[in-house]
């Protein structure tokens, strides 16, 4: 059984908490391994090079997205997509994050509390989220 009562404020924790993760991502992306950096590594683990930049802004606005509550079940729902296939890049190296190469164990998480949050709502304090009222 759902608690109606604490069921928002849950899914507030969670969406703060992802919207963190995605800023903190982004930003390194940007910031520290820069956009050309993060291309070559893309390249290099099989990707399209170029998906780095739209990656990386998606992190950044789905970051704050998420902080603020604007459609969070959205954001939450692609967020879900794109870290399912971050993880497929973790899934040859094992199940730790502390393997070589980092393992699927966190990826794939991430994963899963993005689908929970998309499923659960958009949480307590959302600024606009799917439904006012």
């Amino acid at each position: 059984m759902v608690d109606t009562r604490t069921a928002p404020y849950a899914a507030l924790l969670l969406r703060l908490a992802l919207g963190a993760m995605f800023l903190a991502h982004g930003l390194t992306k940007l910031l520290v391994f820069t956009l050309p950096g993060t291309a070559q590594f893309f390249a290099k683990i099989g990707f399209a090079g170029w998906l780095a930049y739209p990656v990386t802004f998606f992190e950044i606005g789905a970051g704050v997205l998420l902080i603020l509550g604007v459609v969070p079940r959205w954001i939450a729902a692609i967020a879900a997509v794109q870290l399912l296939v971050a993880s497929t890049v973790h899934f040859g190296n094992g199940w730790s994050s502390g393997n070589p190469g980092g393992g699927w164990e966190y990826p794939v998480f991430l994963t899963v509390a993005a689908a929970a949050l998309a499923l659960l709502g958009d949480g307590k304090f959302a600024l606009y989220g799917s439904r006012r009222g």
